[in-house]
């Protein structure tokens, strides 16, 4: 993780070292701005923990770089739950942490903003997205990322691909998938337990399809890309749930993996950042939260990144636009950004949850 972090930034403090520095206000942006720019320069570094791969965020960051010559930006690569916990740990003990924090776990970050953790920040390119994707001027969704299905394209062909929640429930009961089905486990992976919460709010069959889960004794990882190695190999057959940008993105160059966007409902999860209200580079973390909504960095995420644009006004295969278009507007089901998505994250509720899954679901 923490080699990831240094890597990232010792290639954005080069990238700027051979720039000009040309930090200064975008175009449309209030004059006011330039002091902020101002102030960043001066801080001249930013640090960032998320929970998206490195080789996607570089491309964000070479460019906010471009845009933004000598903020080093130090990127902390960790899973959902870890970007989580981190940052409590840190923030308890009074110590150094992240200035901001973007993550897949969206239930978590929620629970971090609303707890007094993040700073209100009215961004200037807040009104370029979605109402539903904004919450109290802390809490900002950046991406529109699909859940989806993924399955060995040799080993589960035809009329076994499931195209709905229900297929899948019927297929993996069947015994050649029996310890072949795989998917989050949603005790370690925070955005594993939000997409399973989601299905049990969203999904009227959902017990059964806990228990078709049970039935074929679900595999559990705490990544997608060991999710996705599994299901290449043919050790598993087919995941649920797992994000479809990395999936897609992967099914392009490996002929093994299919990638199925459900037909009754798919939800789409959309990756949540907030500014530390602590930060020790307050103004660089705010070039860095209107850079990652603006148009270009939007543009940047969608064609470089492949995390799916969140603004409506960027085009290509990798947009909001694009998913709509293929699963049609009323079977999208975004995640909110808010406190709706907090109700499973109540102890006992979560505890109660979990009983369930390991009763059901989760029983070998």
């Amino acid at each position: 993780m923490k080699r990831n972090a240094i890597f990232t930034a010792i290639a954005t403090l080069a990238a700027s070292a051979a720039m000009p520095a040309l930090a200064q206000v975008p175009a449309g942006y209030p004059a006011g701005y330039q002091q902020i720019v101002d102030a960043a320069k001066k801080e001249g570094k930013l640090v960032v923990y998320g929970a998206t791969d490195s080789k996607a965020t570089t491309p964000l960051i070479k460019d906010f770089n471009q845009l933004y010559p000598g903020i080093v930006v130090e990127y902390n690569d960790m899973n959902s739950t870890e970007v989580y916990n981190r940052f409590i740990s840190e923030a308890a003990a009074g110590g150094d942490t992240a200035d901001a924090l973007w993550s897949s776990a969206m239930d978590l970050q929620i629970k971090l903003a609303s707890g007094g953790y993040a700073m209100a920040y009215k961004s200037v390119e807040a009104a370029n997205i979605p109402g539903w994707a904004a919450w109290k001027d802390m809490a900002y969704g950046t991406t529109f990322e699909p859940a989806t299905f993924v399955y060995n394209k040799r080993l589960v062909t035809g009329a076994e691909i499931p195209q709905t929640h229900a297929d899948f429930a019927r297929l993996i009961v069947q015994p050649k998938f029996r310890d072949k089905v795989t998917t989050y486990d949603i005790e370690k992976s925070g955005v594993g337990f939000m997409f399973m919460t989601q299905d049990a709010q969203d999904y009227p069959q959902f017990g059964a399809l806990q228990q078709a889960l049970g039935t074929a004794k679900v595999r559990v990882q705490s990544s997608t890309g060991t999710m996705l190695e599994r299901i290449s190999s043919g050790e598993n057959l087919i995941g649920y749930n797992v994000i479809g940008s990395y999936a897609l993105v992967r099914a392009k160059t490996d002929p093994s993996l299919g990638v199925v966007l459900p037909k009754d409902y798919t939800l789409v999860m959309s990756r949540v950042q907030f500014i530390n209200k602590s930060a020790k580079h307050p103004n660089a973390a705010k070039l860095w939260m209107d850079y990652m909504l603006s148009k270009r960095g939007q543009t940047v995420i969608a064609n470089e990144s492949k995390l799916y644009a969140i603004r409506a006004d960027v085009t290509g295969e990798t947009t909001s636009a694009e998913l709509i278009k293929q699963v049609g507007e009323k079977n999208v089901k975004p995640v909110p950004v808010g406190p709706q998505v907090l109700e499973y994250l109540a102890p006992a509720k979560r505890m109660a949850f979990l009983k369930t899954w390991k009763d059901t679901a989760g029983k070998k």
